[in-house]
């Protein structure tokens, strides 16, 4: 029989931060409907950071994207 949601929450809550973080992990991971999707996103991102790594380019601030995305759309 299944436990109440409380009842569980209460529980898991008393599980040592370095517990609750990896059970975390593995139900967010039990949630992801399409694990493609973010493979794709990885490796993008993995490629970005290579390409910045080698300097063929070069990596730009927050706040200095945001300034060229509203100077682009005036």
């Amino acid at each position: 029989m299944s436990r109440p949601l409380d009842a569980l929450a209460e529980e898991v809550l008393q599980l040592p931060t370095e517990d609750r973080s990896k059970l975390l992990d593995r139900v967010v991971a039990s949630l992801d409907a399409d694990r493609k999707r973010d493979e794709a996103w990885d490796a993008l991102a993995a490629h970005r950071d290579a390409e910045i790594e080698s300097g063929q380019s070069k990596a730009i601030s927050g706040p200095e994207v945001l300034a060229r995305l509203r100077a682009e759309l005036k």
